[in-house]
């Protein structure tokens, strides 16, 4: 031996995409490290097997410094998101544009349906929706027709022009922004479905500030469940505040959005997910 002291350790790591959408993904890897430490600092070596790939691979990290801070650097939303959607990260590999289980799942989609239905059929003149964050359009197509216009948003350029192709009706728009930077469409009531989950607190602060020009606003987000501490901050596009166990509170610090009324639509639990899909209805200063 070379004088190096050397620590053998094998644990497991549970890694935990978006559960949004890609729920289902979620799987654990087993990795064997052995360590040598010296003056100069850490020499790894890793190899891990897990059971989507059904193949061993060995990683090699030399010389990493102890005091060395590996920090996540944010990366543009926008850019985040197409890789998602490209990458097909939230499953649907034969499809060209899946936005997850969250938006195709039909325990989780009709009754969220079924409630929002019920919500914009009670008006005796239709409302003008502004879906912020669209997706795949596979939740939003449902609701159009109890709509006067339904203005869909979405962050990435290609998946808005394929939605543009996809469904054409007069009373449709389809728009390509940024929901953080962009000005908001003109409408009555605000649709983010599964959305501010995936953002920052910088980021959700500013598209909360732009909320109250609407009437209304339903909002659905995976919280852990009724016992937790909201609002853990994220990096934007790095998966959701679930694996802090935390979830997004707009009533909460540092958000504390001001509302005239709030009235819970749905919650939806299940087996296959950990936490609550959960939809609010607000009515909005």
């Amino acid at each position: 031996m070379d004088g190096r002291a050397s620590y053998p350790h094998t644990f497991l790591l549970n890694y935990e995409p978006c559960l949004n959408c890609g729920i289902f993904l979620s799987f654990t890897i087993k990795a064997s490290i052995f360590f040598f430490v010296n003056n100069s600092g850490l020499n790894l070596n890793l190899e891990e097997t897990h059971p989507l790939s059904h193949h061993r691979k060995t990683v090699s990290m030399n010389k990493i410094n102890r005091d060395t801070n590996r920090v996540k650097k944010p990366w543009p939303t926008k850019d985040a998101m197409a890789q998602i959607y490209d990458k097909s990260f939230w499953g649907g590999e034969n499809a060209d544009f899946y936005s997850g289980i969250g938006s195709h799942d039909s325990n989780l989609v009709g009754p969220y349906i079924k409630a929002v239905a019920s919500f914009l059929t009670s008006f005796d003149n239709p409302l003008v929706i502004c879906d912020l964050g669209c997706g795949d359009f596979n939740v939003g197509k449902e609701l159009v027709k109890y709509t006067e216009k339904y203005i869909a948003v979405d962050i990435v350029p290609d998946l808005t022009t394929r939605n543009r192709e996809t469904f054409k009706d007069e009373k449709v728009e389809f728009h390509c922004l940024d929901i953080a930077k962009d000005q908001l469409p003109d409408g009555d009531c605000a649709i983010v479905r599964h959305v501010l989950q995936h953002l920052s607190n910088d980021e959700i602060k500013r598209i909360a500030r732009k909320l109250t020009k609407y009437q209304y606003l339903i909002l659905t987000e995976h919280i852990p469940g009724k016992d937790f501490k909201p609002n853990k901050d994220i990096i934007s596009g790095q998966g959701i505040r679930l694996k802090k166990q935390s979830g997004v509170d707009l009533l909460s610090h540092p958000f504390n959005m001001k509302i005239k009324e709030e009235k819970h639509l749905l919650t939806v639990a299940s087996d296959a997910f950990k936490g609550e899909m959960v939809t609010t209805l607000y009515k909005l200063f």
